[in-house]
């Protein structure tokens, strides 16, 4: 049995503090069940907010009884969202000499630094001082590089870079990345990884700004070239910040948490369900906006052949004023070139499942609170912006043999049932 006393940044606040014990019953590399209790004086503060929104909701009677995740889970998934996912658990295993996902789910708890997503951290006591660990800013991204390189092949990184990588790592997903400062706020880069068959760095870029002319929300991005040609991705925190002194952090959950379901369970969800738990834990006088941002995000990932849209793909952030949760801004959205004509997305679209097609998005469009003609508008405005990708992408300086190689991942709307969307516009 393992215990552990979560911290939590509160709105407009810049220290950590302590919200509850966290007790976990470990059975060789995995959690089997998970408790939680919240501290009396925690519960007592009168900006409080929920650790977790779908298991540990504040109530008005008691909130320091032991409680267990929702639907059969493990491990509460605000929990599991402050946890390293892929990379972050290859930089903990380089660092203590361990092999690939041979360490218990709490160590890479533990581990998982000051730097994590969103703003829950994980202590051993109630008086323990949160981690160190100083930031590298972007004039070190050639040795983040190197670091990162040798992470992947299993390497032990030497002493001298092994600083680079001491506030642990940040957010999850499979690619290399690190938080780096620029002009004192936080922001991840992103780096190329070895199996790359194109400039996923520059690509991703040029589709996160393909999305911004698209209407969607997105964080500032930009490029870093270095003196050796290579390319780092650069994509502003979120869930960081500024604050009249020094900076906060802001609460943050996967779509996977706000669902309650397990990693497994992610293929078998919807973009609708999505839109349903808006409707349940979104912010007041939020909900109808962040809905309509969420279908024109499935629209987009339709016609660039995003298939990494996952769960964990999808963030909220916790919003203290409106008493709920928002749509965070969109991340992680790379094309996919491919042969096939008939695509599929990971997330369920609409009567059609998973086809990646216009006329399913059409069909399923009343589950997002939109009618046909709203819904059509919306496609209509993705789909016009998407058409106009190689000039977007060139003149953010995306070569033209990098537009070739992604060229197939862009679909023509008029082959996916745009003719559907077209008679109701």
């Amino acid at each position: 049995m393992v215990e552990r006393i979560v911290f939590i940044h509160l709105p407009g606040e810049t220290d950590a503090v302590p919200a509850g014990r966290l007790t976990m019953v470990e059975q060789g590399l995995q959690v089997q069940a998970s408790t939680f209790a919240y501290g009396r004086r925690y519960v007592a503060r009168a900006n409080a907010v929920p650790v977790d929104p779908v298991s540990l909701a504040l109530q008005s009677g008691r909130n320091d009884e032991d409680r267990v995740p929702a639907a059969g889970l493990a491990l509460f998934g605000a929990l599991r969202d402050a946890t390293p996912d892929a990379w972050g658990r290859r930089v903990i295993e380089n660092r203590l000499r361990a092999p690939p996902n041979g360490l218990p789910e709490s160590v890479y708890l533990d581990h998982a630094g000051p730097h994590r997503a969103g703003a829950l951290d994980v202590r051993a006591s109630p008086t323990t001082l949160q981690a160190g660990g100083v930031l590298p800013s972007v004039v070190d991204l050639r040795h983040l590089l190197d670091a990162a390189a040798r992470v992947e092949e299993g390497e032990p990184v030497p002493a001298h870079l092994e600083v680079f990588f001491a506030g642990g790592p940040s957010v999850g997903g499979a690619r290399p990345k690190a938080v780096v400062t620029v002009d004192g706020g936080e922001w991840i880069a992103k780096f190329p990884a070895r199996n790359d068959v194109f400039n996923v760095p520059l690509v991703e870029r040029a589709t996160l700004e393909l999305a911004r002319t698209a209407g969607l929300i997105v964080p500032r991005t930009r490029i870093e070239t270095l003196a050796d040609g290579r390319q780092v991705m650069l994509i502003e925190r979120f869930d960081r910040e500024r604050l009249t002194r020094g900076s906060g952090r802001r609460h943050m959950v996967s779509a996977l948490t706000l669902l309650a379901l397990n990693e497994q369970d992610s293929p078998n969800a919807s973009y609708a369900a999505i839109a349903d738990a808006m409707g349940v834990h979104g912010a007041s006088g939020t909900i109808t906006s962040d809905r309509r941002e969420l279908f024109a995000r499935m629209v987009f990932n339709i016609l660039v052949s995003n298939d990494d849209d996952h769960l964990r793909n999808h963030a909220f952030l916790l919003d203290a004023t409106g008493g709920g949760w928002r749509l965070s801004p969109l991340y992680d959205v790379v094309p996919k070139p491919q042969v096939a004509f008939e695509r599929m997305l990971h997330l369920s679209i609409g009567p059609q499942g998973r086809l990646a097609r216009l006329d399913n998005a059409m069909a399923g469009a009343g589950r997002f609170g939109l009618l046909p003609p709203d819904a059509a508008r919306i496609i209509d405005r993705v789909v016009r912006a998407v058409r106009g990708w190689r000039d977007i992408f060139e003149g953010l300086g995306v070569p033209v043999r990098e537009c070739d190689r992604v060229a197939t991942a862009f679909r023509r709307a008029a082959d996916i049932g745009m003719q559907d969307v077209a008679r109701q516009l």
